[in-house]
């Protein structure tokens, strides 16, 4: 028997979550003394995983698995007890599935393989969602404060077609526009930055300047300048994803090192062949780091923009819309739909930069 102080914690909280009152009935019992039952199979003797392959490593795997199992079965039987003022043996239980939890993500982060890399963070973030579930229900949180995950993802899919609109606008319309127009003029003016060196005194100061102004009081006079539909805020996203891509294009160009500028000049290569056949492939993790913060940067001062004045859709205008209103399940459906877009923009960009870059160190396995 081995102890294991996580699992041990949770066996004696989840029987003194069953020895006090907690509503239990007999499918939610059933349920948790499975899961009670699985969390004792993870303190029988096993080898420690000292490689990552070999029997040892399938053991650690199958606690995992095990602890997984023994999670899930345990949150449904939570969840079937779960009211209003929920009593002191709940969130004993909670405790309990916690601790169990805790070490089925550790046992499945100790593999290695895209599965578990993708397993860990999507059972870490659904963890987390289902204890916002357990708060905002078990305390009875008024839903103007913190709606349930249950109520946002109802509204979420009753306004799919109000949100699909909101999506095209501050997306497609406005922040794609001007993350191409801010990213393109920022890397371009960092060639021209490289090429013209006394630029680089001149302008590299004015843009630290200029990058830290609030979006606050650039966004209200974008839309005095371009008006109140897309055009004032692809300009916003344009000015904030600028400079990022502007310092990043010159600490890239500036990453050859000084062997190959010299093999460059032994064969009598000019400034754009250097910069084409040596300086940009260079560069490109510089560039894609510039490219990937500006994804989330620019849909962030998409959203933002659109505070300030705005046709009546786009992502910012159905917040501010629904806070008035005090609608706050839709605000947080809205929230929902911009934290997937700006993470799957982020997603698709890493992808190509694995792509394009895969002779870089980082990407490099052992």
């Amino acid at each position: 028997m081995r102890r294991d102080a996580a699992v041990l914690f949770a066996l004696a909280a989840g029987v003194a979550a069953l020895a006090l009152p907690a509503g239990w009935m007999t499918v939610p019992v059933v349920l948790w003394a499975l899961a009670l039952l699985l969390a004792v199979t993870l303190l029988l003797p096993s080898p420690a995983p000292r490689e990552r392959e070999g029997p040892s490593a399938q053991r650690w795997e199958g606690e995992g698995a095990v602890a997984v199992f023994g999670a899930i079965s345990g949150a449904i039987a939570l969840n079937l007890i779960l009211a209003p003022d929920a009593p002191l043996g709940f969130w004993l239980g909670v405790l309990a599935l916690g601790a169990i939890v805790w070490r089925a993500l550790e046992r499945l982060a100790a593999q290695q393989g895209g599965f578990f890399d993708i397993a860990v963070p999507v059972l870490f973030g659904v963890w987390l969602i289902y204890l916002w579930q357990l708060a905002v229900v078990g305390f009875a949180v008024p839903p103007v404060l913190l709606p349930a995950p249950t109520q946002i993802a109802t509204v979420l899919w009753a306004s799919l077609p109000i949100l699909g609109e909101d999506f095209v606008q501050t997306f497609i319309r406005s922040m794609i526009p001007g993350y191409l127009i801010g990213c393109g003029a920022g890397f371009l003016t960092g060639v021209l930055v490289d090429r013209v060196p006394f630029w680089q005194r001149g302008l590299l100061p004015i843009g630290n300047l200029a990058s830290a102004l609030p979006i606050v009081g650039i966004a209200p006079i974008m839309v005095m300048w371009f008006g109140f539909d897309w055009p004032s805020k692809a300009a916003v996203v344009a000015v904030m994803t600028f400079f990022p891509m502007l310092i990043n294009s010159i600490a890239g160009l500036a990453a050859l090192g000084r062997i190959e500028r010299d093999l460059m000049r032994t064969y009598g290569a000019r400034y754009g062949a250097t910069l084409r056949l040596a300086r940009l492939p260079a560069a490109l993790p510089f560039l894609f780091n510039a490219l990937k913060v500006n994804s989330t940067l620019a849909l962030i001062g998409a959203i933002v923009a659109e505070f300030f004045g705005t046709p009546i859709m786009g992502m910012g205008f159905r917040i501010s819309a629904g806070v008035g209103r005090m609608d706050i399940a839709l605000v947080w459906a809205t929230i929902v739909v911009a934290a997937v877009t700006g993470s799957a923009a982020y997603g698709a960009l890493a992808l190509v930069e694995r792509s394009v870059t895969f002779w870089h160190p980082s990407f490099r396995k052992a």
